[in-house]
């Protein structure tokens, strides 16, 4: 039997829902049947407390598409959500199946936008489809002095295992870590920068921007929430966006801004001609 007949039979159809989490190499996968299920090569876990949906619309439009998942409070694709989010996106890709029929659809994909704890034992997930990406206005490159690539994208052109500092967490107090790595290295060296550290066995790297750098003192944005001492981290130090911070990376011919702009602008009601 397909799955177009098990859907549309009236007695013959056991549907089952699958949601599969994925952060980079990592999945979360659940299933709101009793028992668990082997889908696409990974494990489906059957939650004791269940796991449903507001169901799924396709209307179009971002809003009313939105989907929101009741779980357990200690789902462990929601559990990353407390304290600082994860910096990289964690996608959501629902399945439709029948038991005992190897078909099956995708129904949904987009990203979780939120997770909300609603009751002591009850966490709320709320996903965006990605049709809301496609809808988002994209950044337009302006003339300005200051560069406007960001630092190590493929517009920069700075590699940055070039870059790449690796040291140990030493200690850590909830604002800022030491490390002794960055202590070899001017203070303001990684400010604007980031530290990166492994997660789940280097299915994924999470990412903390630097805020400021003081000898061996990195003070992180967000916090130091997920992180341990005697943790190994890379760093990788900022950039001014100016023509001496490219420079610091001898990046100048990839530099992005017009630093000899005139000082006069067509729009402040003067004549520039």
């Amino acid at each position: 039997m397909s799955f177009d007949s098990a859907e549309t039979s009236l007695a013959d159809g056991h549907p089952v829902r699958l949601y599969r989490f994925s952060c980079g190499a990592k999945a979360w996968c659940y299933t709101t049947g009793e028992r668990p299920i082997e889908h696409l090569g990974l494990q489906y876990k059957a939650l004791p407390g269940g796991i449903i949906d507001d169901g799924i619309r396709q209307t179009g439009q971002d809003e009313p598409d939105t989907i929101k998942l009741t779980a357990p409070a200690s789902l462990d694709g929601a559990q990353i959500y407390r304290g600082t989010p994860p910096s990289s996106e964690v996608a959501l890709t629902i399945f439709d199946r029948h038991g005992g029929i190897a078909d099956y659809l995708v129904s949904w994909s987009g990203y979780v936008r939120a997770v909300k704890w609603t009751a002591i034992d009850r966490c709320e997930i709320v996903c965006a489809p990605m049709l809301e990406r496609m809808a988002t206005t994209g950044l337009r490159l302006v003339w300005s002095r200051a560069c406007p690539h960001a630092l190590y994208s493929s517009a920069c052109g700075v590699n940055r295992a070039t870059w790449r500092v690796t040291g140990v967490i030493e200690s850590l107090d909830g604002v800022a870590v030491r490390v002794t790595a960055a202590a070899a290295y001017p203070d303001g060296h990684f400010l604007g920068g980031y530290i990166e550290w492994p997660m789940y066995d280097g299915a994924y790297y999470e990412r903390r921007g630097i805020s400021a750098h003081t000898g061996a003192t990195l003070t992180l944005m967000g916090g130091t929430n997920g992180l341990t001492a005697n943790t190994t981290v890379n760093l990788y130090p900022g950039c001014k966006q100016t023509v001496t911070g490219c420079q610091a990376f001898n990046n100048y011919r990839n530099y992005g801004g017009f630093p000899l702009l005139p000082g006069v602008s067509p729009y402040d009601g003067r004549n520039v001609f």
